[in-house]
């Protein structure tokens, strides 16, 4: 049983813990979880972690956002991965900041990570994270919000719903994704 599970976000420290870059950061903590560390790779950042039987190949790409199509397709062929044992993590717009939804495909939604895996891979068909980071920012201010830091208030539930993410990783590879979806999707995440 082997796994991809991949995380989204941009390079470079100025994105560093930016709202775009939530799947790099909830990889970066599933990947520590488990006692591994990131090393530069081909086109992405990977650690390998094998757990309950499982292997975990995980990946930030190092592409930025608008070309991670190029490394999550480099990975699936070199590790053989089915689509049905990717997981891609992403931050999300269109959920509020107390959500994590997951869903075994779907479309892009115009997260343009999605949109080059989508191209890159020739289909929608495989699973993905969506990491709620809500839309209270002014009209022509996207941009400034989602490569903006998180704020002080925010931080302390985005570390409990990147707990929450990286529980969602483990039961999407033990117990599947239906039950897991289940068991996520519908939760309101508060402190």
């Amino acid at each position: 049983m082997k796994f991809l599970i991949v995380g989204l976000g941009n390079i470079g420290s100025e994105y560093a813990h930016t709202r775009h870059n939530i799947g790099f950061d909830v990889v970066n903590v599933f990947v520590t979880k488990y006692g591994a560390q990131l090393q530069t790779e081909r086109l992405a950042y990977k650690a390998e972690i094998r757990w309950k039987g499982r292997i975990f190949v995980c990946i930030c790409p190092t592409t930025y956002m608008n070309l991670s199509g190029k490394a999550v397709k480099y990975w699936v062929d070199k590790e053989k991965v089915a689509l049905q044992n990717v997981l891609v993590i992403l931050d999300d717009i269109a959920l509020p900041l107390n959500k994590l939804r997951l869903r075994s495909s779907g479309s892009d939604a115009g997260h343009n990570g999605l949109k080059s895996i989508q191209e890159s891979l020739g289909t929608s068909q495989y699973p993905r994270l969506r990491f709620g980071i809500g839309n209270n920012f002014s009209k022509g201010m996207q941009s400034d919000f989602v490569l903006g830091k998180w704020n002080k208030e925010e931080e302390p539930l985005v570390k409990l719903k990147i707990e929450k993410a990286v529980e969602a990783i483990e039961g999407f590879s033990t117990v599947g994704i239906t039950l897991t979806m289940t068991k996520i999707n519908n939760v309101d995440y508060t402190l």
